[in-house]
Order: C-alpha cells, then sequence, then structure tokens
C-alpha cells in the first residue's frame, strides 16, 4: 500500500548510486540531487566512500534507519538488499528500477515474489521493479530526463511502461502541462496502476489535490476497482484520460456466437473506460493535449468561436470540430456588425472570426471580449495564433493571459508557430499557462472531451428479475448450450417478452403445436448451431399441409434432434448479446439484428449491471440508431423497451455468472415493444 515513506520520505538511499550518471543509478542520485531533496540522502556502493558528494556505505547493513530505498543494482543482489532494508532499516518504500525480473522469465518471477513477500511483511510499498521510479513534488525519484515542473495542482501521471511515461511528460511539457506525481509502476509486482489510482481517491483534498490524471495501461489486472475509483475520482470533480495499449482483433477469441465473436478484450476496456467516464487516447500526443485541455474550465456547451489571423488553420479547426460533433455557430446581427466595425478592413466575424495577419493585441481583447459578452451562442472559444517572425508579438500573449484570468467561457490558445516565437511562448508559458500546438489534434481531443459522458452512478436503478428461479435453472443446468425450455425459463424470469413457441420431435405434436401458437409460423431446427447455413429456417408457414412437409425435410438435416416453432411477428430486427470476459465481467451488447449484425457489426457494448439509462446512451450512440427511430415511412422500435430488453439482461447475468455468452438474435421491434424471437444461452461451470 503507498505509504507517507514512498510519497514524501525523510530520508532515501540510492542502493547502486554511482558517479557516472549514464548510469541508473548514478541519474537517479544526480536528479534527487538537483531537485534540492530536502531529507537526508544515502548511497550504498561497494567500491567508495563518496559518490557525487553523498557519504556512500560499502554494504545495505551499515545502514542508518531509512525511509525510502532506490534499487538499481542487479536483479539476483535485490531480494538481499530489500531483506536487510525492510528488516533491519526500518525501509517502508521502495522503487526497484532493475529489469531482470518476471518480464524476463521463471527465475526472475521467483527473485520479485520473494521481494514481494518482504515488502508486504512490515507493510510496505513496492514500485517496480523494471522501472523509471517516482516524482513527487517532494524528490526526483527517476532515472530520466529531462524532469517537467512539479506543482501540487498539476497532473498525476500513472504508466505502466517508464519509457512511456518519459515520452507523455516531454509531449505535456511542450505544451506547458506541469505535473504533481508521476508512477511509473513498472512490472506492478505489489502496487499497479489500479492500487495507486485507489490511493489518489482515497486520499483526494479537494481544497489541495490535483483534479487532473492520466493513466497510460498496457493490462488491466484488476478491472472492478480501475472502474471503481476512477469514477468515483471523477465524480469529486476530476477529469481522467487514458491510453490502453494492445487491443486488436488478434485479441478476441473465436466464438460460435455473433457475440463472442464481436466482444473481444479491448471492447470490455472500451465498456469500462465509458462507464467510468474516462476519455480514451489514441496515442502519447493525444493524452497530453486532453492533459492541457483538462487544465481549463469545462465546456458548458459544444458552441464554439474560433478566432484566428490566418484563414487556413481555421479552415482546419472548423473541420475538425464539425467532424467531431461540435458546433460553430454563425454570428450574425448587431453585435457581430458592431464588432466588425472595431477590425481592419477585410476582417470577417461569421465564425472564424478572423483579425487578418495585421491585427493587434488590442483588438484581439475586443474580440474576445465580445466572445464573453455579448454571443450566448458561444460556449467556449480558440485563439489560433502564429507569427511571419517579422517583430515580436510579446503583447499579443500578454493580453491572452489577462483575458483568461477573467473569462467566464475558456479560452485555448493554440500556437501553431513555436519556434519563431519561442520567448513569447516560453513566457507565457511561465505564467502557468497551457497551449496547443496543432489546431487539429486540439480540435479531435476537444470533441472526444466533449463527448465522454459522466460516470454511471455507482448504484444504478436496476429492473427486478426472478432472482430464485433463475438460479434454480442455472444450479441444474450442464455445461453447454441450453435446452430451449432452459431458455424461455430463464427469458421469463428476466422479465424479456418472447414469442409464443415450443418444441415437437414428433410430426403429430408439431402439428398440434402449431394449431395452439397460430398462424403463421416459423419453423426452425434444433440442433444445429447456424440454422440458417443449413436451410434450416423457413418462414411464412400458414398451413398443416407445410408443417408436416416442412418437419419432414428439417428433421433429416444433420444435428437435428427437433423441430422448433414459433409465432411469426414483425418488426425491426434488432440483437442483444452477453460474452463473460475474464476479469471484467460480463458485456452486453446491443444494436441492428439479423443479416445485419454481420454485415454492419455496428453493436455497443456495456459491462454488466445496466440501468435503462446506460442500457438507452448505448442505443443512441449506434450508427444505425436512425433506423431504430424509424426512417422514410418504417416503423421504428420502442426505444424504451429496448433499452429495459437490454438491462434486464445485464442483471440476468450477474445473477448468472455461468452463463459463458448469448444471443437473443433476432428481436423484432416496433411501437409496441420488443419480442425476442431466437435465443442461444451457452453455459461454462467453473470446476
Amino acid at each position: 500500500m503507498i505509504n507517507e515513506q514512498l510519497l514524501n520520505p525523510s530520508g532515501i538511499v540510492v542502493v547502486g548510486g554511482s558517479d557516472d550518471i549514464q548510469k541508473p543509478g548514478g541519474k537517479v542520485l544526480r536528479n534527487l540531487l538537483d531537485g534540492d531533496f530536502k531529507g537526508k540522502l544515502y548511497v550504498v556502493n561497494p567500491k567508495v566512500d563518496e559518490v557525487q558528494g553523498v557519504k556512500s556505505y560499502r554494504k545495505v547493513d551499515d545502514l542508518p534507519q531509512v525511509d525510502c530505498a532506490i534499487l538499481a543494482i542487479a536483479a539476483k543482489y535485490c531480494p538481499d538488499a530489500v531483506e536487510v532494508l525492510a528488516k533491519q532499516k526500518g525501509t517502508k518504500a521502495f522503487i526497484i528500477l532493475s529489469a531482470g525480473f518476471s518480464e524476463e522469465n521463471a527465475e526472475g518471477a521467483a527473485l520479485e515474489s520473494r521481494i514481494v513477500d518482504t515488502v508486504n511483511s512490515v507493510g510496505g510499498a513496492l514500485i517496480g521493479p523494471n522501472c523509471i521510479g517516482v516524482l513527487t513534488t517532494h524528490y526526483n525519484g527517476v532515472f530520466t530526463t529531462p524532469i517537467p515542473a512539479l506543482d501540487p495542482r498539476g497532473v498525476d501521471l500513472i504508466s505502466g511502461s517508464g519509457a512511456t511515461a518519459l515520452f507523455i511528460m516531454d509531449a505535456g511539457m511542450q505544451k506547458g502541462v506541469k505535473f504533481s506525481s508521476v508512477f511509473s509502476v513498472g512490472n506492478s509486482a505489489q502496487l499497479g496502476v489500479e492500487e495507486v489510482l485507489e490511493y489518489l481517491d482515497e486520499s483526494f483534498d479537494p481544497e489541495k489535490s490535483s483534479r487532473v490524471k492520466l493513466l497510460y495501461v498496457e493490462s488491466i489486472a484488476k478491472p472492478e476497482k480501475l472502474l471503481k475509483h476512477a469514477s468515483s475520482l471523477i465524480r469529486k470533480g476530476c477529469r481522467i484520460a487514458a491510453i490502453k495499449s494492445g487491443g486488436s482483433a488478434a485479441g478476441s477469441r473465436a466464438a460460435s456466437s455473433h457475440t463472442g465473436a464481436l466482444a473481444s478484450s479491448d471492447v470490455a476496456v472500451e465498456a469500462l473506460f465509458r462507464k467510468a467516464g474516462i476519455v480514451r487516447c489514441n496515442g502519447r500526443d493525444e493524452l497530453a493535449t486532453i492533459a492541457g485541455i483538462f487544465m481549463y474550465p469545462p465546456l458548458q456547451g459544444k458552441n464554439m468561436a474560433i478566432v484566428t489571423h490566418a484563414g487556413g488553420p481555421a479552415v482546419m479547426l472548423t473541420d475538425a470540430l464539425s467532424n467531431g460533433g461540435m458546433e460553430i455557430p454563425h454570428l450574425e446581427g448587431e453585435k457581430a456588425l458592431q464588432l466588425l466595425e472595431q477590425l481592419f478592413n477585410g476582417s470577417s466575424v461569421g465564425n472564424p472570426i478572423d483579425f487578418l495577419a495585421t491585427g493587434t493585441a488590442e483588438q484581439l481583447g475586443i474580440i474576445l471580449d465580445a466572445c464573453e459578452r455579448d454571443f450566448d451562442a458561444v460556449d467556449g472559444i480558440a485563439v489560433i495564433f502564429g507569427s511571419p517572425g517579422l517583430f515580436p508579438v510579446f503583447d499579443v500573449y500578454d493580453m491572452l493571459d489577462r483575458k483568461m484570468k477573467t473569462a467566464r467561457k475558456p479560452i485555448f490558445p493554440i500556437f501553431p508557430s513555436y519556434t519563431i516565437v519561442k520567448e513569447e511562448i516560453k513566457a507565457f508559458a511561465d505564467k502557468g499557462r497551457v497551449y496547443f500546438p496543432d489546431e487539429v489534434l486540439f480540435g479531435n481531443a476537444l470533441a472526444k472531451v466533449w463527448h465522454t459522458a459522466a460516470p454511471q452512478p455507482e448504484n444504478p436503478v436496476l429492473p427486478a428479475v426472478n432472482v430464485q428461479k433463475i438460479r434454480a435453472i442455472i444450479d441444474q443446468a450442464g455445461n453447454g448450450y441450453l435446452a430451449p425450455e432452459q431458455i424461455h425459463g430463464l427469458l421469463d424470469a428476466a422479465g424479456i417478452e418472447r414469442a409464443k413457441e415450443g418444441v415437437a420431435d414428433q410430426e403429430e405434436d408439431c402439428v398440434r403445436l402449431a394449431t395452439e401458437i397460430g398462424y403463421p409460423l416459423v419453423m426452425k431446427v434444433v440442433g444445429p448451431v447456424h440454422k440458417s447455413e443449413v436451410n434450416g429456417v423457413v418462414l411464412h408457414v400458414k398451413d398443416e399441409q407445410t408443417v408436416r412437409r416442412e418437419f419432414r425435410r428439417m428433421m433429416q438435416i444433420k444435428d437435428t434432434y427437433a423441430v422448433m416453432l414459433a409465432q411469426q411477428l414483425s418488426g425491426t430486427e434488432v440483437f442483444i448479446g452477453a460474452k463473460r470476459e475474464q476479469k471484467f465481467g460480463h458485456m452486453v451488447l446491443c444494436g441492428l439484428g439479423g443479416i445485419f449484425i454481420e454485415v454492419l457489426k455496428d453493436v455497443k457494448a456495456g459491462l454488466a449491471p445496466l440501468s435503462c439509462t446506460e442500457a438507452r446512451e448505448m442505443i443512441r450512440q449506434l450508427k444505425s440508431y436512425k433506423i431504430i427511430q424509424g426512417v422514410r415511412g418504417q416503423e421504428g422500435v420502442n426505444e424504451a423497451k429496448f433499452a429495459e430488453a437490454v438491462a434486464r439482461i445485464s442483471v440476468l447475468v450477474k445473477i448468472a455468472p455461468e452463463i459463458f455468452e448469448m444471443d437473443l438474435n433476432p428481436l423484432l421491434g416496433n411501437k409496441a415493444g420488443v419480442v425476442a424471437v431466437d435465443a442461444r444461452i451457452r453455459i461454462e461451470k467453473e470446476n
């Protein structure tokens, strides 16, 4: 567990400290010295008595009591050093920079396990091994450079990769982003991304803590912990963005259902981030850009004014924002004309507001005042200002800074010409300002931030289902696909409306069943997994003669042991599925059904359980949502009933985690409701 000795130690020892600053042990010691660490500093080096002006001990046994140890020695020597430090020197915080542990082989994993056991035995905290270290506002415990500006209200960065942490810091520093802490967790032997986030949540102080968290995650070991603490922090007023790498089609296993084929581990990550309210990023620069956006007040609407003295970048930003679903409202009327009169001839104020390359700092101030005061349609302002380098433009950046101090609406500065006006931009950043070098990257990032919804409620209101009946059916079921009558029982217990249907394995029983259900009918084989591929589905059955003929034909199809009859309904085909994903629990998916699911693959996924509200948000995010609403005279689907069915399935799989995957495909939806026509449920019970 993270402790005070790790965050703000009274003393630090660098085991493996060196005079060679091209080695990790030498560089981390240099960084500690350059960072003006206020506590006591020690070195262990068996060959010398002094390293970089710091007293060096030949063995860890010779050290005095010390809070925190940074190890930069060969992996094979680490367990013994940790043993002495933890048991004899009162050390409760360990940062192991060294590689050669579980990331390499079984022998390394055994060394790592021994270290974890020792640290746990004294209630200590372990970062690493195989990491770049830890940065806090109290000490520079990393062996990399450059060291970013540290500020308690800066960004908290947690990274599973040391190199990536360095590159994210570098990208952020280029935009003026400051950092509060950096945790490079490496192998996450004891403390991983989830545990650090847990600490940031449980120790959050609204007066002192950073409100921006950045994550780089290569694997999510504890999804529930990540979801719990990320959403908790966001509800407290924090903003979180994350990269989750390693998601690809190769990660999804072959499956016999549509749900299994569409629901990969990366889909689960996407669903987790959406449920938590985390902005998912695709790369370091986007993450750093979003960190910069997080440093500004949140937009209260999606209407942006673009202020520029260069037409091309304004057009590209307009495209990026518009394509991302943001609005660039046209500015017109008396107030717009009054603004135009105060600018040079040739300027335009329709939005983008172009005050030309000859525009002055004073004119920029007038424009910003107008956007703030006169145009209610404007929620935020993007200012693009570069320079051809003909003369200094400090006054423009000073004007921006002054207006940003008093504006209610966020003003986002975009500076495309860094090299030419390096000194002006540095002066702007030295005032604590964050800026954006690229208008398109900024526009795409801002749209992504705007469209990331707030976290779902911690205790959502869920539909009521018959828990006792669900458990009775599941407890009696074996592994594999459930029989139709078991499926019917589960759907009824979950409150899912289904078509009248039945199963018969004798011709006369089939005829009698057809009469009970009523014509027209659908007939389907029972047994084969993909019914349509074996010509095992017949629609529009309207008489007994057809029932008899098709029953005889279907029973000859390979693997068929019975025939299902169901009332034939009309409506739009939709789909609900669920799949159990290791560690994440169940994903529930929805979209258009029938053949559309194979052709369009337009589905949205959420982590169970889902409230009706969350399910409705998933439906509205579908690319095919217009079809569900009803287009060109076609009757739409009852959205509330569809969302309720999705929520009910999410409750079903929470109660019955033995369900490995299931498809309701299709359900037929119309204005009256949504009715399940066909379903498959596969059970996998753990041994």
